[in-house]
């Protein structure tokens, strides 16, 4: 199980988030004194997470009582950033849930247009003309690193398709597809042949 102090320190985190973005309270009104269960299934570990109004409060439990239950394993989780994600996720069985569907929609959809002015924030520490240029440094950084992982990726793709020829490439396996369904359509037409030649004897 998580420790306590960790559960302290996501909620201590979260609480931030909503003195960093003012409308996150906003955003989340609709969905107030409802309860959010999470189950973490390779963690084997559950949370649940209310919103009270003027805070996030944030439990390790095994509750069996809440309004909302959403049931997968972290890596899914993180992909509910995309709010979008939600539904197509539970039709492809990557994610159970159980209860009012509107509550983890509205905590997914608060936390994903969550807005903090972080230049404004840092130039209590460091002044305006210094958290202007450190916010700048910190985005090229992160254009940058994105970048990078797209060249790697796609180097990565091309050497597995055409050096190493261990994966192959989209444009052959959707000519293999459309070889298969030629395939199909011909025997279908040739048992029906068959079974007219068979019902004419």
């Amino acid at each position: 199980m998580l420790n306590n102090f960790m559960v302290a320190l996501v909620e201590r985190v979260l609480n931030t988030a909503l003195k960093l973005d003012p409308t996150l309270s906003d955003r989340l009104s609709s969905i107030s004194q409802q309860r959010l269960l999470i189950d973490i299934r390779d963690w084997q570990q559950q949370f649940l997470v209310v919103f009270t109004g003027q805070q996030l409060h944030l439990y390790n439990t095994t509750e069996t009582q809440y309004d909302c239950m959403i049931s997968a394993d972290i890596n899914t989780l993180m992909a509910l950033k995309n709010p979008a994600m939600l539904t197509q996720l539970i039709r492809q069985d990557k994610l159970d849930l159980q209860g009012d569907l509107n509550i983890a929609q509205g905590f997914s959809n608060a936390f994903a247009a969550l807005n903090i002015d972080w230049p404004e924030h840092l130039s209590d520490y460091l002044g305006d003309a210094a958290a202007q240029q450190l916010w700048q440094l910190v985005k090229q950084t992160q254009q940058q690193s994105q970048k990078a992982n797209k060249k790697l990726s796609t180097t990565l793709t091309t050497l597995c398709q055409d050096e190493l020829k261990v994966t192959i490439h989209p444009l052959e396996l959707e000519q293999f597809k459309q070889h298969t369904r030629q395939l199909k359509a011909h025997v279908a037409q040739l048992e029906l042949r068959i079974n007219q030649l068979l019902q004419a004897k």
